[in-house]
């Protein structure tokens, strides 16, 4: 199971410098606006301490993470949504997405320019935001002017129920209000589903600061961000381009030591995985061996056999039982033949729910 974050803001907020930082790509990076037209995708690993511990327990051939593909999206200015900078282009591209990384400029330099003259997240956040809106109030006013007079003449219920649901999203986006801040029920989020509604994903606020405010902690843009944050219930992720270039041109002992120097617990990169995971409901499970130590994501509440067809569609298909013990049982007990003695392995079949850090062998039959 993929991940897929798109990352937006307005021209010259960092995005691509920060694309290039994390993904270790030379994407283009310039001082003016559009200087990203295409999509730039990029895969990182997913960073887990566990990997470490089970690579040094199996000494297996291949060691393969979890990965989380990021797409840098041009920059969006004000009017994008009825085209302006080329904005329904790049407005299309963040349709395809899991979750939506929305950088903000927080720092001061007079030698990069700012589409609206002077910094000010705030202004920059809203304007964004109601790019998003009106660009989702376009596609659901289009499905109304197409079905609602078919389905009030028929009478069919679902034709129907769908007109009433979205027009509840018209109000709310109307109003410039993002559709995650509407309660829908699972079957009202079904029906939406479809539409791909970039209002309706999850999002995250990456501020992106000066190395020394990032250290000092110390940010009257960042406190304003998060201060409209909250009232949204979103993420705010302090971040430094610079910092994290820097991070990536190190092995991991020497960026553990970097970070310990100016005093920082967690890369940014690693904040913004582990937080869009969160807000995804994702998890991770193993499977282990001699010849291949693997990490797989699944969505909370999946059970073992659509786990175990994430690896292979036959394992789903023909499922007879998954072999299962905890990644903190194995940690602690030091070997699967103690994880058996100790009654620790389980067996398990289709009802069961996965948890995170499962390590599976699964048995399957086709």
């Amino acid at each position: 199971m993929s991940l897929k974050a798109g990352i937006i803001g307005m021209p010259n907020v960092g995005k691509s410098t920060l694309f290039n930082a994390i993904t270790k790509k030379n994407i283009l990076a310039a001082n003016y606006p559009f200087a990203t037209i295409d999509p730039n995708l990029g895969t990182v690993t997913v960073p887990d301490k566990r990997l470490e511990v089970l690579e040094n327990m199996y000494l297996p051939e291949r060691l393969i993470p979890t990965q989380y593909e990021f797409i840098d999206i041009a920059g969006l200015v004000k009017g994008a949504s009825s085209g302006e900078g080329l904005g329904n282009k790049f407005l299309s591209h963040i349709r395809e997405v899991d979750a939506v990384i929305h950088v903000v400029r927080c720092f001061e330099d007079k030698d990069i320019i700012h589409v609206e003259g002077n910094i000010n997240p705030i202004r920059d956040i809203e304007i964004i935001n109601l790019e998003l809106a009106m660009s989702d109030l376009e596609i659901v006013q289009n499905r109304i002017d197409r079905i609602a007079k078919k389905a009030e003449t028929s009478k069919d219920k679902e034709a129907l129920r769908e007109v009433e649901i979205l027009n509840r999203c018209k109000e709310a986006l109307s109003e410039g209000k993002p559709l995650r801040e509407v309660e829908f029920t699972e079957e009202e989020r079904e029906v939406l589903r479809v539409f791909n509604f970039i209002t309706l994903k999850p999002m995250i606020y990456l501020a992106n600061m000066s190395d020394s405010d990032l250290v000092s902690g110390n940010n009257v843009y960042l406190d304003k961000v998060r201060e409209y944050a909250s009232k949204e219930n979103n993420t705010v992720i302090p971040m430094c381009a610079k910092i994290e270039s820097e991070l990536v041109e190190l092995n991991d002992e020497d960026k553990k030591l970097f970070l310990e120097e100016i005093g920082i617990e967690e890369s940014g990169l690693d904040k913004l995985i582990s937080e869009t995971y969160k807000i995804l409901g994702l998890c991770t499970f193993f499977t282990v061996g001699t010849d291949e130590v693997r990490a797989w994501t699944f969505k909370n509440g999946m059970k073992a056999p659509e786990c175990a067809g994430i690896i292979h569609s036959d394992f789903q298909r023909g499922f007879i039982r998954a072999e299962v013990m905890s990644y903190e049982d194995l940690a602690s007990l030091g070997s699967e033949l103690k994880v058996k003695e100790a009654g620790k392995m389980r067996l398990e079949g289709k009802e069961y729910l996965m948890q995170d850090g499962d390590i599976c062998y699964f048995r399957f039959n086709v």
